[in-house]
């Protein structure tokens, strides 16, 4: 098994269904987990980001949304902002953009696994849980071209499968695991 400190961030992406999902992920990781996690859920543009304290109130990572120009800190679980493109910068920080909706979402999960994939590259875990769409794939395609490994829940396990078999499809992922799995493999990074 490689070595922890081989990673330095944890990019998730969700959609329908990511409530519960994440909830059973960020529940399962330890209080003193060492890799800051980043996290894509679809919602609404218009939204009061309630994932937040939702996670909060699980008394486990600290959750908080992503701030400009942030560098991604261990215990941490950031989401990215309603209505914007979270991104990560060459020198791993956090950026935003209001560009155009890529797979009819902002923020997409596509666009935080691209940039998150260049800033890392092979100290990068990308997971991908339930979800309507395809959002997720083609960024999982790149977290493993550039030397990153790829996770996924399995789509038997998913609330909705679409998501975590369009990345399935798009890639060789290296480990398709319930939530529970999931988060139990991570704790033994």
């Amino acid at each position: 098994m490689t070595p922890a400190k081989k990673y330095k961030a944890i990019v998730v992406g969700s959609s329908a269904g990511g409530l519960n999902a994440l909830k059973t992920l960020i529940k399962n990781l330890g209080k003193n987990f060492s890799i800051p996690v980043i996290i894509v859920q679809h919602i609404s543009a218009d939204s009061e980001n309630y994932l937040i304290h939702i996670l909060n109130d699980l008394k486990c990572l600290k959750v908080k949304e992503a701030d400009e120009k942030e560098q991604p800190q261990p215990g941490y679980a950031y989401v990215a902002p309603p209505n914007y493109h979270l991104l990560i910068e060459s020198d791993q920080t956090f950026t935003f953009t209001v560009d155009e909706r890529v797979n009819y979402a902002r923020p997409s999960i596509d666009v935080l696994f691209e940039t998150a994939a260049e800033a890392y590259r092979d100290q990068l875990i990308g997971i991908i849980l339930t979800g309507a769409n395809n959002d997720g794939s083609q960024g999982l395609k790149k977290v493993k071209e550039l030397g990153g490994m790829a996770i996924v829940q399995d789509p038997e396990t998913a609330e909705v499968d679409s998501m975590p078999r369009a990345a399935i499809q798009s890639c060789t992922v290296d480990h398709i695991l319930s939530l529970e799995e999931i988060a139990a493999f991570l704790n033994t990074l």
